[in-house]
């Protein structure tokens, strides 16, 4: 007997509270077994040591990300899952390929360490990072809008595999030489990977995320595939290049990549993503006036909702005059419209995911709960009018 929609439905949304649970049992066993490798190798000590060094680089990339993604601010869990993927289940995945590459490496010209570091870490750690975006876009569709969603989870993502392995780099690098100074030990290394190259991996990983951001804004089936491989590519040979900088070129080698190569690619993704976020306030201006016509906003918020500014200073006031529990009503109405005007610009552009139709049902239900709510709040929308609308 076929189930009913309705009960379709229903097993759908179980599946998609269970799986992000099931996942994280999952890579939260692939960290002990990580944790495990490297205290039985270095020690516990060496380890935390490691960990401590680690957390103010990954703090410092996590925050940028979080930055960037202020206009539709991506589920927290789905971003847990993606640093926990990082964090664990990627990299445990590219240690056991990368053991394979240091032996095939081995074979071929007696130099398996070099192989490894130069071919098949990069290609192998890119794909690992890459495949949970890739997985996330055929699955989640919907939390894609474009390139800034892209290099948002791919960035996290990166963040998280980043994060361990600097553990494990900072670690040996203690037991060898301790905590050192400017020109040795950990403290050189951190300056050389905390300081200098925090932002390495995110930038390798968000080659892929830019593809699969232009593989989410067309309707070209082609450019679908296409983009996102490009993007791998280049992810992996930015990633090839940093390594072999490091491990077969001398210092001048690093240097003249550093400032010639990766600091333009830097400076260049930066643009894109300031571009990027004008892309999306323009989208979302473009739709407000079409949603307050239809009566399911203010016609008076249209220009609060329509900028960041506006809407830090809506929610600035509304913390002053009401209190947080108003503050964070409206917080949660400003993402409701966002969403929905996202997504009503994929269906005007033929861009947008299977069963878009019932998740803008979904989304509308969703935009008018929190604009309730936020009325429910005490002078939450009526302090909306002493705000500047510029």
């Amino acid at each position: 007997m076929t189930a009913s929609p309705a009960r379709k439905r229903a097993n759908q949304r179980r599946w998609t509270v269970l799986l992000p649970v099931v996942g994280l049992i999952a890579l939260g066993v692939c960290g002990l077994v990580l944790l495990a490798l490297g205290t039985s190798k270095i020690g516990a000590g060496p380890i935390l040591v490691g960990a401590v060094a680690a957390l103010v680089p990954v703090a410092a990339v996590l925050g940028a990300f979080l930055w960037v993604d202020r206009w539709e601010p991506e589920p927290a869990k789905i971003l847990l899952l993606a640093f926990a993927w990082g964090a664990c289940g990627a990299t445990i995945t590219s240690l056991v390929f990368n053991q394979t590459a240091h032996v095939l490496g081995e074979l071929i010209n007696g130099d398996g360490s070099t192989f490894a570091a130069v071919i098949g870490a990069p290609i192998v750690e890119e794909a690992t990072k890459a495949a949970f975006v890739i997985v996330l876009f055929l699955r989640r569709r919907e939390e894609f809008d474009g390139v800034v969603d892209g290099m948002v989870y791919a960035g996290v993502t990166a963040a998280g595999f980043a994060f361990t392995e600097n553990i494990y780099y900072f670690a040996r690098v203690f037991v060898d030489s301790g905590l050192g100074d400017l020109s040795s030990g950990v403290v050189a290394l951190f300056i050389l990977r905390g300081v200098l190259s925090p932002f390495a991996h995110p930038l390798f990983t968000s080659m892929t995320g830019i593809g699969v951001g232009i593989a989410s804004m067309t309707t070209n089936r082609k450019l679908r595939v296409v983009a996102p491989v490009l993007g791998y590519l280049g992810a992996a040979g930015l990633h090839s290049l940093w390594n072999f900088s490091t491990t077969v070129g001398t210092g001048s080698t690093f240097i003249n990549l550093y400032f010639l190569i990766m600091v333009p690619i830097f400076a260049g993704m930066v643009l894109l993503v300031i571009w990027q976020r004008r892309r999306e306030q323009r989208i979302v201006a473009g739709q407000l006036p079409g949603m307050a016509a239809q009566r399911w906003i203010a016609s008076s918020e249209v220009t609060l909702l329509a900028s960041l500014q506006g809407r830090r200073r809506w929610r600035r006031a509304v913390r002053r005059k009401v209190g947080d529990q108003a503050a964070r009503a409206v917080a949660e109405y400003q993402v409701a419209a966002t969403e929905l005007a996202f997504l009503r610009h994929r269906i005007a552009s033929g861009t947008a995911e299977a069963g878009s139709d019932e998740r803008h049902s979904v989304l509308l239900e969703a935009l008018i709960t929190a604009r309730q709510a936020a009325v429910d709040a005490p002078g939450a929308l009526k302090a909306a009018g002493g705000v500047r609308r510029s």
